[in-house]
């Protein structure tokens, strides 16, 4: 298996290889939204399809309390390194609408700045349809080139984008037929098209929606107003008390397992090539603001956050309603590190805000969903082999660096199927995922289909 033969493959078969992609995008596969529910079952229909042109021997859909699990393999020989394939077939609802230049499930091929050679616009192109595919391809490559050096299996879910609820139900019932020595994940990002990283950090993750009632109805706020509490006005006041004044949170207990690095390995992490200026001009603000004392790539990584997705309550309609509301909500996720508990934050949260509450209104926590913070070491047989990999086909070795994001099952991974995980991303921050106009570049999708049998390769190589 060589880099130049991938290479002649790839760009033998680019048309076919973007059209098949934009096939899948096609498909409104939104886990969140109960109205598209045909269409996720539809998808895993067609990742069924993939799996199976490309060369499994056995492919399932596999039912599970919620979306089905779609679980394919090729086994060459027991005695070979078993390369497990992780990716999700659902994506997120494609909201606002209106901001979207083209829709989001009509892929379209438009050039940027940053993809001068184009990039697909449609929800799930990067997040995480186009980077699932890109190993659905790669292995149709290895088999057609009699390449393929060890045994690989796929579980690809669509549930990843409400918490992957299912997931840990089929995991944990079927971990022999999971079995593998490595577990190949890219839902993931890089630093740029030309420095390429790999992911060897993610946060954890707790998701709460709060509800604070007031009266038992909407009133008027002039026969009311100044006399009884705002559950709105009230919820302001306790959201904005969450951080203190140098946007440190003020949970009692939140930082009492927070991970601290060291002076030398964030001065490891500060060697990855960052421009602030390209960084706030790239999101259009003046300038950023975080937790003092750390930077930028310091905060949305390695320390932890909390942060309001979404706040309602009373009249938001055209014109005017004078009315005080009689509740108010937000829903709040909380980012975590590593050895911060999911489960232990959720109840430190719930407990300290229902304890900020005046007796004037009352409070409730209603938990959703989370998942546990990840390291891999950068010295395992899969870090080496994927940083190999990548040093041949970008000319460069690429720069370990952890994550903002969350992807709660590699940390179940790793306790049920006692395997390690490698994150080799090659989306860029600059692609919109869960935002509108979501894209991914066809150099990069094309790029991590030449990458990807050389993790193999050397994985097989280096486990000798």
């Amino acid at each position: 298996m060589e880099k130049n033969e991938i290479n002649k493959y790839v760009q033998e078969n680019k048309d076919r290889l973007v059209d098949e992609l934009m096939e899948l995008l096609r498909i409104p596969s939104v886990s969140a939204d109960a109205t598209y529910s045909q269409d996720v079952i539809e998808m895993a229909d067609a990742v069924k399809a993939s799996l199976e042109k490309a060369g499994c021997d056995v492919v399932e859909i596999c039912d599970t309390p919620g979306y089905p699990i779609v679980y394919g393999h090729k086994i060459i020989d027991p005695a070979l390194p078993t390369v497990l394939v992780y990716g999700h077939y659902d994506v997120q609802p494609a909201d606002p609408l209106e901001l979207w230049t083209s829709p989001p499930f009509e892929p379209v091929i438009k050039k940027t700045e940053i993809h001068p050679e184009g990039a697909i616009f449609a929800r799930g192109a990067c997040d995480d349809k186009g980077q699932m595919y890109m190993h659905v391809k790669a292995f149709e490559y290895m088999i057609k080139s009699n390449t393929l050096p060890c045994n690989v299996k796929f579980m690809i879910e669509g549930e990843e984008e409400v918490g992957s609820t299912s997931l840990s139900w089929f995991v944990e019932r079927n971990q022999e037929k999971l079995k593998n020595d490595v577990i190949l994940i890219s839902d993931t990002g890089m630093i740029s098209n030309k420095q390429p990283s790999i992911t060897t950090g993610l946060r954890g993750l707790s998701y709460v929606e709060v509800a604070v009632t007031g009266p038992n109805r909407d009133l008027h706020s002039g026969l009311y107003g100044g006399a009884v509490a705002n559950p709105i006005n009230i919820l302001a006041k306790m959201i904005a008390s969450l951080h203190d004044e140098n946007n440190h949170i003020t949970i009692p207990g939140f930082y009492d397992n927070v991970e601290e690095l060291s002076t030398e390995e964030r001065a490891e992490m500060a060697k990855a090539p960052f421009d602030l200026e390209d960084y706030k001009k790239s999101i259009d603000i003046k300038n950023v603001y975080g937790e003092k004392g750390y930077s930028t790539n310091e905060r949305n990584s390695i320390r932890p956050t909390l942060d309001v997705n979404g706040i309602w309550g009373g009249y938001t309609g055209e014109g005017a309603k004078t009315v005080i509301a009689s509740q108010a909500f937000a829903k709040i996720s909380m980012r975590l590190v590593p050895n911060q508990d999911h489960h232990e934050i959720t109840e430190l949260f719930q407990k300290h805000f229902e304890s900020i509450a005046p007796d004037a209104v009352t409070v409730k926590v209603t938990p959703h969903h989370g998942g546990q913070g990840y390291v891999t070491p950068i010295d395992s047989i899969g870090y080496r082999a994927a940083n190999k990999a990548y040093t041949e086909t970008f000319g460069v070795p690429a720069i370990p660096v952890r994550s903002g994001g969350s992807i709660p099952i590699v940390a179940l991974f790793e306790k049920e199927l006692k395997s390690k995980t490698i994150l080799m991303g090659f989306g860029l921050d600059s692609d919109a995922i869960h935002s509108p106009n979501e894209h991914f570049g066809i150099f990069n999708y094309l790029k991590g289909i030449e990458t990807i049998p050389l993790f193999y390769k050397y994985f097989v190589e280096m486990s000798k």
